[in-house]
């Protein structure tokens, strides 16, 4: 079992459901220790005091908030912790909403919340189930690590999850990033919609979700500790820096997609390729696809 990360209940009106809170991910990523080059040693980062030029002991250090250069207020984990916060050892439910309304780039990390004792069994069934058939999310406020969160409470199977929410003032307003005004036809969203027909799935099982980047990593360990040369990257091909024509690039998108998925039939059946594509080109299109295709994913 995963170890609890908080203890408290859930407040639904003047219900309560006792609760402890469980990471619902895990991080498989692969960890590094810093060390010397010259001889492997491990490099450690040590807590040292600006003005007494010496190593402190955890239980010397505390919190302290800077109002000037001179003027440090200390404030103890004991004081935050007794904070009047109505949310300080509850998670208090406050709207419910459909989970369409939700701005994904407003959810965090997931965690599942675990009905605390028997006594907590049949009020936590019947919150899961009220929401399983309202087809709504909780919205909810608690308090976690000396500050109060705004947090999202859904089913997931049999069990409640809790999603950290950025409040409305965390999130960046976008409209200094977007591109200058621009035309696109109804042809090239037609293109667009065809290659996102072609690239559906019904869910994220496949093998081709997978974490390709620490497979590589642990190929690479692997390789050094057996002394041998790791695998070497293809190189990319190179860039021509000329325009694709966008009709084109969608086209053959298409059939390669349709390809790599086995289906029968090289064509893609989108539209007739612009006249004007010439096949010495052909290089420069695949290297302009390539460059679309490496644009950072925008995370939920």
């Amino acid at each position: 079992m995963p170890r609890t990360i908080w203890s408290g209940a859930i407040s639904f009106g003047l219900v309560t459901v006792p609760i402890h809170v469980v990471g619902a991910t895990e991080d498989h990523s692969i960890r590094f220790h810093r060390v010397h080059l010259e001889d492997m040693a491990r490099v450690r980062t040590r807590k040292v005091c600006e003005l007494e030029d010496r190593e402190v002991a955890t239980s010397e250090i505390g919190k302290g908030y800077e109002i000037s250069r001179d003027v440090v207020v200390p404030i103890s984990d004991q004081e935050l912790r007794d904070l009047p916060l109505p949310t300080a050892k509850a998670i208090e439910i406050v709207a419910f909403m459909p989970w369409e309304s939700i701005d994904p780039l407003r959810i965090g990390d997931g965690y599942y919340l675990a009905p605390d004792g028997q006594v907590a069994g049949k009020p936590y069934k019947l919150l899961r189930q009220a929401l399983e058939r309202s087809s709504r999310v909780a919205v909810a406020r608690y308090a976690w690590s000396g500050r109060e969160r705004l947090g999202l409470l859904r089913v997931r199977e049999e069990a409640i999850v809790l999603h950290a929410m950025r409040w409305p003032d965390e999130i960046r307003d976008p409209s200094s990033l977007l591109p200058p005004p621009v035309e696109v036809s109804e042809e090239e969203i037609e293109g667009a919609l065809a290659l996102m027909d072609t690239m559906a799935r019904d869910d994220l099982d496949s093998p081709e979700f997978r974490d390709t980047y620490t497979e590589a990593v642990a190929e690479l360990i692997e390789a050094k500790r057996e002394h041998r040369e790791p695998a070497v990257a293809p190189e990319p091909a190179a860039e021509s820096g000329q325009l694709v024509d966008l009709m084109a690039a969608l086209t053959e998108s298409v059939s390669k997609a349709k390809q790599s998925r086995g289906e029968t039939g090289g064509h893609a059946d989108v539209h007739e390729m612009p006249k004007k594509r010439a096949a010495k080109k052909q290089p420069a299109k695949k290297a302009a696809a390539k460059k679309t295709a490496r644009k950072p994913r925008k995370s939920a």
